[in-house]
């Protein structure tokens, strides 16, 4: 069932630019299309957090990806106008997020005539989208795995000794105190809180509130502790579509080391990693430009005779 927000009638047969809400896992999800030719490839982007919408600003890093594909924005169950939308009736769970994904490509693929998609996704949606690839790559042309979550429980401890050892050398006892009391997994809100804020601090950004991330964490923490001991490393030692990995230097949230590591390990027919030297965690706002320009360059490669 598709419940139209704004008609594709009255606009150009060279342009699509529409919001709707699809049924997806029995319940109505929020996606807005945007692109020059209706008939170009589509893209699928996972935003991410999770719970974290990218419909506000994706025009962002997105607008050169419009003029080579139909690119999609999702806002995930429980995320953005889905959220107001349609409450989800079933327990958040890895393998429900993963269901809902693979439906709505399905439902791309219908809508556009096509075999494949591809998909991109960040950070959360980075390991959504890594599920899929493993999980699905028959539906994918490729994947665009940017900053993703490859073991997340390991690159918490990778990141919290890293914040700890640059707390002792500066002798910052606010840090040094507030970081000891973190476990990982993190237990609640106030550990993930501490840890995202000095992580943020030494990545040079700003970290969100405390309050924030304790109302976040009600909802998201299990779901999130759930995805990050997953290990990508055990479950998808091969990805059975093209899969290229775009990579903050910086970035410790969602560690460059273990993307790296993980990169050299995984079998594919293709693959490659692009740094990106500017960059922490948020690779699609730092560097929107040579994000784009890699991605339109290896679809450009793709469809070369």
């Amino acid at each position: 069932m598709i419940l139209m927000a704004n008609s594709l009638q009255g606009q150009s047969l060279s342009q699509i630019n529409s919001s709707k809400a699809v049924e997806i896992g029995g319940i109505r999800q929020w996606i807005s299309c945007k692109g020059t030719n209706p008939a170009a490839p589509v893209l699928l982007f996972l935003h991410g957090g999770p719970g974290s919408s990218a419909m506000s600003y994706a025009d962002r890093f997105t607008s050169e990806l419009q003029k080579h594909f139909v690119v999609v924005q999702w806002d995930q169950r429980e995320t953005g106008t889905t959220k107001k939308l349609s409450t989800s009736l079933v327990p958040l769970k890895v393998a429900l997020l993963e269901e809902d994904a693979v439906q709505m490509i399905n439902y791309l693929r219908s809508r556009f005539s096509k075999d494949k998609v591809f998909l991109m996704g960040h950070s959360w949606g980075g390991f959504l989208g890594l599920l899929v690839a493993a999980d699905h790559p028959e539906l994918l042309e490729a994947y665009f795995a940017v900053s993703p979550m490859i073991y997340q429980t390991e690159s918490e401890r990778l990141a919290l000794s890293w914040m700890q050892k640059e707390a002792i050398a500066s002798a910052n006892r606010q840090a040094i105190d507030e970081l000891s009391k973190v476990k990982i997994p993190f237990q609640n809100g106030e550990q993930l809180y501490y840890h995202r804020k000095w992580l943020a601090l030494g990545m040079g950004t700003k970290p969100a509130s405390r309050e924030f991330v304790e109302e976040w964490s009600k909802k998201w923490l299990a779901v999130f502790n759930e995805a990050s001991g997953i290990n990508f490393f055990e479950k998808a030692p091969e990805i059975k579509c093209p899969i290229y990995f775009f990579v903050g230097t910086k970035d410790y949230q969602t560690s460059f080391k273990l993307i790296e590591d993980y990169y050299n390990q995984v079998k594919a027919d293709k693959k490659d990693l692009f740094w990106f030297t500017n960059s922490a965690h948020l690779v699609p706002l730092t560097e929107p430009k040579k994000l784009q320009e890699i991605i339109i360059n290896l679809i450009a490669l793709k469809s070369a005779p």
